[in-house]
């Protein structure tokens, strides 16, 4: 059963607008020191609800998995993008994650009435859309959309992992974690690494 609060957040987001579809979006993958950043925009099926939808976050890895294919499966409609390394470097890792949204909200192949974006930053839309702070724990479409960015970036990580396995993708997942740095400084930066980044910035030097 839904919450109150999770309750409220839907009605706030639909009460000045006329009806249609509503997709929400997210992302994973911007504080890592390698690799894309990921977006997800979803349509969810109210007819078919999906139990157990949270902030991707709050998940362990197996629930995370087991609601991707309950997502892929019941929703109207789903799309995951993302913006390369490279991407992030040339514009800078807000511009990419919006580029990567984007990316996702076009590649719906339902066109939405309008787009819940999690957090306090928008893309460049041709729709209505709102930003919404803590999105991924209150709407569920975002919070579906947190899981298809973060199970898919997760995957990505853990195949990348099988070309460079002395960066430690698969368990840190980009992220800068001691292991991590102690393998940049002992095998410098990969074509994955985002170069803009003080870390990987500073082995480069």
């Amino acid at each position: 059963m839904r919450s109150r609060k999770f309750l409220k957040a839907e009605q706030t987001a639909l009460s000045w607008d006329t009806p249609g579809l509503m997709a929400g979006v997210d992302e994973a993958g911007r504080g890592p020191l390698a690799g894309p950043v990921v977006a997800a925009a979803v349509i969810l099926d109210e007819l078919n609800p999906i139990k157990g939808l949270a902030d991707s976050k709050k998940l362990t890895a197996l629930r995370r998995e087991k609601l991707f294919d309950e997502i892929r499966a019941k929703a109207l409609c789903c799309s995951i993008a993302l913006a390369t390394a490279e991407e992030i470097d040339s514009l800078n890792i807000l511009q990419a994650t919006l580029l990567a949204m984007r990316r996702a909200v076009e590649g719906l192949r339902l066109k939405p009435h309008k787009v819940l974006v999690d957090g306090n930053q928008l893309p460049r839309l041709s729709m209505l859309a709102e930003a919404i702070v803590k999105g991924d724990a209150l709407v569920p479409s975002i919070s579906a959309a947190s899981i298809l960015a973060k199970v898919y970036r997760d995957r990505w990580c853990a195949e990348f992992h099988l070309q460079y396995p002395q960066y430690g993708f698969a368990g840190h997942k980009g992220y800068g974690t001691a292991e991590h740095l102690a393998a940049l400084r002992t095998h410098g930066a990969c074509p994955q690494h985002r170069r803009s980044f003080g870390p990987v910035a500073e082995v480069l030097r």
